[in-house]
């Protein structure tokens, strides 16, 4: 297979957000399971800042820009795929170094990426409204600078960080729209109609966060907040699709199923001393074949 272009790969993953029906952009977490993805036929991959902090044994934001844009290269370079990358708040607070993160992401091979407006400090969390346009200002110019289309996230992380107020995300988005955002998210919405909310303020397609289904974990940063332990509305691809949904990704939720599986079964060596949960291993001949497919 020919291996495709940069420019190639940011047009088709820019033309995915522009179809009437949503489509699903799972996170893998290292190179090995974004060739699996690709192998089962999804058609574009998203990193994810915590599910590549847990394989380090740190916390969400707490790894930094040079590992995480390895983290980032290693996916992209494991698959024909469009990525758009997990970029936290650009690894800086001022607006050229968000500049500098989005022209390295895009030499690590990404073709896209999200920029959000949380600071990482629990006394003040979320970047003052100026500030953080200027943030969503300088990523666009930066990707627009680009030989080859970018695809700019802009996220309003207002729900992550215990401030549940509608009003604000939905204002703090349509700016960031005009800063230059191509698509919008919002991660944490808690209901179906927050959702709907979101869609019918904004005038870019929009990302939804699914499968927050977990106990409170505190991203690096919120203090006495409900962090990353949000639970969302249990939507479909086709109900969220229907509401005007554009892309819909799913975070470090693929890998925190693996770590489940990876703890239940360490669990029962450690209590009970058997070896049951081997039954529901991946074959290394099923795993074998998705890297050579590739």
């Amino acid at each position: 297979m020919m291996e495709r272009t940069q420019k190639e790969k940011g047009d088709e993953f820019r033309s995915y957000h522009e179809r009437a029906r949503a489509f699903i952009i799972p996170n893998p977490w290292d190179a090995g399971t974004a060739r699996m993805l690709t192998h089962m036929g999804f058609e574009a991959l998203a990193t994810t800042s915590a599910g590549n902090a847990f394989t380090l044994g740190r916390k969400d934001g707490m790894v930094g820009r040079e590992r995480t844009l390895a983290n980032v290269a290693a996916i992209a370079s494991a698959t024909e795929l469009p990525v758009s990358g997990d970029l936290e708040n650009g690894f800086g607070e001022s607006p050229e170094t968000v500049a500098e993160t989005i022209r390295m992401a895009a030499e690590a091979g990404l073709v896209g990426g999200s920029i959000e407006d949380a600071t990482g400090r629990p006394e003040e969390p979320i970047y003052p409204l100026e500030l953080a346009i200027e943030r969503i200002e300088a990523a666009a110019e930066a990707a627009r600078s680009l030989p080859f289309r970018f695809t700019l996230t802009a996220r309003a992380e207002n729900y992550l960080y215990g401030r549940e107020d509608l009003k604000d995300t939905i204002h703090r988005l349509r700016t960031y729209q005009e800063a230059g955002a191509d698509v919008l998210y919002a991660p944490g919405l808690t209901t179906k109609e927050e959702i709907a909310a979101v869609i019918r303020s904004v005038d870019r397609p929009v990302n939804v966060l699914m499968g927050l289904h977990h106990p409170a974990t505190p991203k690096a940063g919120a203090s006495g907040a409900r962090g990353l332990g949000a639970e969302g509305p249990a939507l479909s691809l086709e109900e969220l699709s229907e509401m005007g949904v554009r892309r819909i990704s799913v975070g470090s939720a693929l890998c925190r199923v693996a770590l489940g599986a990876f703890l239940s079964a360490a669990k029962e060596l450690k209590e009970r001393g058997t070896f049951g949960f081997a039954k529901r291993a991946a074959s290394t001949q099923k795993i074998v074949e998705m890297f050579e497919s590739g």
